[in-house]
């Protein structure tokens, strides 16, 4: 008999700490979603600014938040208890790159927003409405930090089909503006070392955020990201590995004669 009154109190103990311990961690996180509009990202895919896919988002110790208003965008940066991220380490001249591409992938943007507070950015909104994700490139510095997407929306746009799926470019060449910029890799398989080189008039090219040029990668599903920096400080060559088979979508943006282009390709990783 005594062992089951034994099991009662154990029960009624653990049942007790159980709704105390829900009391003292759940009211801190809605909080913490409201004040941010609630888009917290969770995704499992990640990246590194150095070129190579992560598969620890779980690790990460630092939640992103994008809330977009009229006239402005703001990103909050917290640390697991809810607290302002305050210490960022400068990142290519910059400490928060704030990428945004749309449902689509048609649209992409590679903005620097101001920093108003602890753990608080700013900029101007100009997008237009629409379904957008969003990466924020930081270097936390003492806070692991993996990217993952964060889902925002501008206005009230309205839902439409899903457009065109990506298909692979038959020829890896662009033009933007009256410049050409030809991408060469030397594989196109998973788990291989890829070297990306790029051709074009590199007596216009100009040092852009520290480098000869930078290069975002997504997937299709806009969830797997790479933020890949040169080799070297001279020439337009980028190494990366990509962890996963599929479509990937590639912006190489480089600063030519003053102006910042990015130029869009499309490739099959096998």
């Amino acid at each position: 008999m005594n062992k089951w009154v034994f099991a009662a109190i154990l029960y009624m103990a653990v049942v007790i700490g159980g709704f105390t311990l829900y009391d003292k961690l759940v009211p801190e996180e809605k909080i913490a979603a409201a004040e941010t509009g609630g888009h917290q990202h969770e995704s499992a895919s990640t990246g590194q600014g150095h070129g190579e896919e992560s598969q620890h988002a779980e690790d990460s110790e630092v939640n992103v938040f994008v809330q977009a208003q009229k006239d402005a965008i703001k990103i909050y940066l917290k640390d697991k208890t809810g607290k302002p991220v305050r210490d960022l380490e400068v990142n290519h001249e910059k400490l928060l790159h704030f990428i945004i591409v749309d449902d689509r992938l048609q649209a992409y943007y590679h903005l620097h927003p101001e920093q108003v507070g602890d753990g608080e950015f700013r900029i101007a909104n100009g997008l237009p409405d629409g379904f957008y994700k969003a990466f924020v490139d930081i270097k936390p510095k003492d806070l692991a930090y993996h990217v993952t997407p964060v889902p925002f929306i501008v206005g009230d746009p309205i839902q439409t089909a899903a457009g065109k799926a990506l298909a692979p470019d038959r020829t890896l060449v662009q033009q933007v503006e009256g410049e050409t910029v030809k991408l060469t890799m030397n594989s196109l398989r998973a788990n291989e070392p890829v070297t990306l080189s790029f051709d074009l008039d590199q007596s216009k090219l100009t040092p852009y955020l520290g480098a000869m040029g930078h290069v975002v990668i997504l997937d299709e599903h806009a969830q797997r990201f790479l933020h890949v920096h040169p080799a070297n400080d001279k020439e337009p060559v980028f190494q990366t590995t990509f962890a996963q088979p599929g479509l990937y979508k590639i912006w190489a943006e480089f600063k030519q004669d003053g102006t910042v282009r990015a130029f869009p390709f499309v490739v099959e990783i096998k």
